[in-house]
C-alpha cells in the first residue's frame, strides 16, 4: 500500500487551517489552496498561535514550514498529492463543481476526503471523476487537537479506500469514526444539532440566557460526556440493572412534550440575543484569547482523559 506522504488541502478557512497544523505536525507535505489569497496570512498567524499546545499533544519540538506551500492554482496544489482533503463551504453546488475540478487534475488513485458537515457524499461527488476513491472525513473543530473523524462512505466508496483513509487518519494521531452507510448530518452534528435546535428554542422563549444554557451543559452533562457518551452515561443511570431498568423507569418520558427539534425562525430578535449573549459570556476576552483558553485546557484534558480510557475500553 501507498504510503500517503503529500497533502492537498483545498479550503484555508478554519477547518482546512486546522488541517494543516495536524498535517504539518506529522511531517506531511502540505499544499495548500484558496480562492481568498488574504486567508494565507491567517494561517500564518494562526500555526503559530496553536504550536505550543500542538506540540504537547503530539509531543513535538518543532514544525517544518518547509514542508508547507501555498498555491494560487488548484492545479499546482493538487499535482502528485497522495491525499485530498477539501475544506469548502457547505453548498451542494460549490462542492460538486468543486469535485468535479479536483477529480479531474488529481492522481487517479488519490483518496479524495472532503470535511463537509453533514453533506451526502454521492451527490457531492457526482461529477467526480473516479468516485470510488472519494468519501466525507469529517473532523471536529479545533483539528488540530480533537482526534475525531467521521468517515462515511458514498455509494460507489470502495472498501479499499475507505480502509485506507482509515490506516492514515490513524498515522496522523486520529480515531476514525467508520459510518456504515451515508446519512445527512452523520452522526456527531446530528446530536449536536439537536441540542442547538433545543437551544435555540428556550433562548427564543426567553427561558434562559446563552450562559444560561451554557453553564448547564459545562457543569453537568459535559463533565461526563468528556469520558463516556450518552449511551454508556443513561447505561449508568439505570443502576445495576443498566440500561433496561434506565429504559424502563424513563421511557415513558419520551412521549412527554419536553422537545421541538424543529428549528425556530432566526429572527433578529433571536440573532440579537445569541449576539449579545455570547459577547457578555466572552468578558471582553478576544477569540484568539478564548481560543488559547480552550486549546491549553483540551491538551491537558485528553491527558486525564486517556489515563482512564485504559480502564473503561
Amino acid at each position: 500500500m501507498t504510503i500517503i506522504k503529500k497533502v492537498a488541502v483545498i479550503g484555508t478557512g478554519v477547518i482546512g487551517t486546522g488541517w494543516i497544523i495536524r498535517y504539518l505536525a506529522h511531517n506531511k507535505i502540505v499544499h495548500a489552496f484558496d480562492i481568498d489569497i488574504k486567508l494565507k496570512k491567517n494561517l500564518i498567524t494562526e500555526i503559530k498561535r496553536t504550536w505550543p499546545y500542538v506540540k504537547k499533544i503530539f509531543n513535538k519540538k518543532t514544525i517544518n514550514l518547509k514542508n508547507f506551500k501555498y498555491f494560487t492554482s488548484i492545479e499546482e496544489a493538487l499535482r502528485d498529492a497522495d491525499f485530498i482533503q477539501e475544506c469548502a463551504s457547505e453548498n451542494y453546488a460549490l462542492k460538486t463543481k468543486l469535485m468535479s475540478t479536483i477529480g479531474k487534475y488529481s492522481k487517479p488513485n488519490a483518496i479524495i476526503s472532503s470535511s463537509s458537515s453533514g453533506l451526502l457524499p454521492t451527490r457531492i461527488y457526482s461529477k467526480c471523476k473516479n468516485p470510488q476513491r472519494a468519501m466525507i472525513g469529517h473532523p471536529f473543530n479545533p483539528v488540530y487537537l480533537l482526534p475525531a473523524v467521521e468517515i462515511v462512505p458514498g455509494k460507489k466508496t470502495s472498501k479499499k479506500f475507505l480502509d485506507k483513509a482509515k490506516k492514515f487518519y490513524k498515522s496522523i494521531s486520529m480515531n476514525p469514526i467508520m459510518v456504515k452507510h451515508e446519512l445527512p448530518g452523520y452522526l456527531s452534528d446530528r446530536l449536536q444539532e439537536a441540542l442547538w435546535r433545543e437551544g435555540l428554542h428556550i433562548i427564543n422563549e426567553g427561558h434562559a440566557t446563552t450562559e444560561d444554557l451554557d453553564r448547564a451543559i459545562e457543569d453537568g452533562p459535559g463533565l461526563r460526556w468528556s469520558l463516556m457518551g450518552t449511551f454508556l452515561t443513561f447505561h449508568l443511570a439505570g443502576g445495576k440493572a443498566g440500561m433496561r431498568h434506565m429504559l424502563e423507569q424513563f421511557g415513558p418520558a419520551l412521549k412527554l412534550p419536553w422537545t421541538k427539534l424543529k428549528a425556530p425562525k432566526l429572527s433578529n430578535k433571536l440573532i440579537d440575543r445569541l449576539v449579545k449573549g455570547t459577547k457578555k459570556q466572552s468578558k471582553g476576552k478576544s477569540v484568539s484569547k478564548i481560543s488559547n483558553i480552550r486549546d491549553e485546557y483540551l491538551v491537558e484534558l485528553q491527558k486525564l482523559r486517556k489515563k482512564y480510557e485504559k480502564k473503561l475500553r
